[in-house]
């Protein structure tokens, strides 16, 4: 006889039923996920302890602070031809030398003998780079402690600057201001301007001294000399920045070991130095030497040319 009133002998198998809406996560895995994260954690602790241990993990750079008895400076256009034999000297004499170049007339060859000379940590880097950034300037005024500039890089034409005058105003003028208001941001307080004779003109009395007026009479040398005005007007409000300003006609010569020389771009050898003209006809790679003028005041009525060596 059936008992449907009776206790059942045995109890119900439990089923397992799933819940819409809920996930139960199983221990197994959970333990599993947190032991990696464990060990993940454990090997980036490790590597930062080892990487601090190594001299050169979070090591200033030999750039990046002031030194006793070590000068930084900071050349401008030194991979051109006046730059780099600045850069050559001041190496040779113990200077601590950064050059800043966007190579649109330098010459990285330039700066590759001068690092091989001189490889050793803290005497010299290379920075690429357009003084015509803004950005770009502040940048390494900030990440670098200087202690002097040299300021070299500027187009250096006087026929080029006819065709095209806008561009060395920007260069030269507008470029000098960004440089000056880095240095006063940053309190660098020496500076040494590579001008020009053009910025004197044509002068009634000869020889040119630094008493004659200067009365420029291309963009060239008008360039020059607004960022002149510029720097002397700045020197008289920050009475603790020394200025110097070297105005110069023909430089000439090279490295007397023959590491560095001038070595312009084969599109600019028309618009060039007398001296690589020289040494192009010397060479062959011209068929000879222009030598423009033929009124002036001599006894064959070319000009007389005065040379300073680099």
């Amino acid at each position: 006889m059936l008992n449907f009133g009776g206790t059942r002998s045995q109890s119900r198998s439990v089923r397992s039923m799933p819940l819409t809406g809920m996930d139960y996560t199983d221990p197994k895995r959970k333990g599993n996920v947190l032991g990696k994260i464990l060990v993940a954690a454990g090997l980036i602790i490790f590597c930062i302890l080892m990487m601090k241990r190594s001299p050169h993990f979070n090591t200033p750079s030999h750039f990046s602070h002031h030194e006793p008895g070590v000068t930084h400076v900071l050349v401008t256009g030194g991979a051109g031809y006046i730059g780099s034999h600045a850069a050559l000297r001041l190496l040779k004499d113990s200077y601590r030398v950064t050059i800043v170049d966007n190579l649109s007339r330098g010459n990285r060859a330039a700066v590759r003998i001068l690092e091989e000379l001189f490889p050793e940590p803290g005497r010299l880097q290379f920075i690429y780079a357009d003084l015509g950034d803004a950005a770009a300037v502040n940048k390494i005024f900030s990440e670098n402690a200087f202690d002097a500039v040299m300021h070299f890089a500027a187009v250096a034409y006087v026929g080029e600057s006819t065709m095209d005058p806008l561009r060395y105003y920007h260069n030269i003028t507008s470029n000098t201001l960004l440089v000056l208001e880095a240095m006063v941001s940053h309190g660098v307080p020496t500076l040494i301007y590579s001008s020009t004779c053009a910025t004197y003109g044509e002068p009634e009395k000869m020889p040119i001294t630094e008493d004659t007026p200067q009365m420029p009479i291309n963009p060239y040398g008008k360039a020059k000399k607004m960022a002149e005005d510029i720097i002397l007007d700045l020197s008289k409000q920050e009475t603790d920045l020394a200025v110097m300003i070297l105005r110069y006609f023909n430089v000439i010569g090279s490295d007397p070991e023959g590491r560095l020389g001038e070595a312009p771009r084969p599109e600019l050898r028309e618009q060039g130095r007398i001296s690589g003209a020289c040494f192009d006809a010397a060479r062959g790679i011209i068929p000879g030497l222009k030598v423009r003028g033929t009124d002036y005041n001599t006894s064959d009525g070319t000009c007389i040319r005065d040379y300073i060596d680099v």
